[in-house]
């Protein structure tokens, strides 16, 4: 199956042009992989799989004006959400220094023009508070709320792409909280609406 085919099964829809960006970066997501191990996915369907689990949470999330992602690795979420978002300003918080030049190197290859690359730990960027702040497996709910404080404000919201422990996580703060939990194969998506 092909990336469309498999975007509009989740009813994703994206412009051909977007998609045809989405099918680059896979394909030099690949290339790259081959050489420096950036991430477990071994092909290029297995690549495709992680787009579309990036990008099911625009079936049901608001479009922010600025994203920031934490931790991006390979490129999953945040690269892929702002390929699909090109009016929104993403900024990626990646300290692994390979990893940051394959991102850097896939913004320049693919043209993606509303993406900055920060070669560091998201508790040392500075910037205007984000409309979304979003994570793929780096750490627990709470420490990302903490780490993520300084860079957020009443407006912002919080996309984290979970496993099962999601509803351990969840379940001390959930009185600081108003959050929706996503539910997709083995992926819990949660979208917290607002923090105290």
């Amino acid at each position: 199956m092909n990336l469309n085919e498999k975007l509009q099964q989740e009813k994703i829809i994206l412009e051909d042009n977007i998609i045809g960006k989405l099918e680059d970066f896979a394909v030099l997501l690949h290339e790259w992989n081959q050489v420096h191990n950036l991430t477990g996915a071994r092909s290029v369907a297995a690549i495709y799989d992680n787009i579309v689990d990036s990008l099911y949470p625009l079936t049901f999330i608001e479009t922010p004006h600025t994203l920031l992602d934490v931790g991006t690795g390979a490129g999953f979420p945040g690269l892929v959400l702002a390929i699909a978002l090109p009016k929104t300003e993403v900024v990626l918080a990646e300290p692994l220094k390979k990893r940051v030049a394959f991102l850097k190197y896939a913004c320049i290859d693919i043209g993606i023009e509303n993406v900055k690359v920060e070669a560091k730990r998201v508790e040392h960027i500075e910037h205007a508070p984000f409309d979304l702040i979003s994570s793929r497996a780096v750490t627990n709910t709470e420490l990302l709320l903490r780490l993520t404080g300084s860079l957020a404000k009443s407006h912002t919201r919080y996309l984290f792409y979970k496993g099962s422990r999601v509803f351990e996580e969840i379940g001390a703060l959930q009185h600081q909280l108003e959050y929706d939990i996503v539910q997709k194969n083995q992926r819990n998506y949660l979208y917290i609406r607002k923090h105290a």
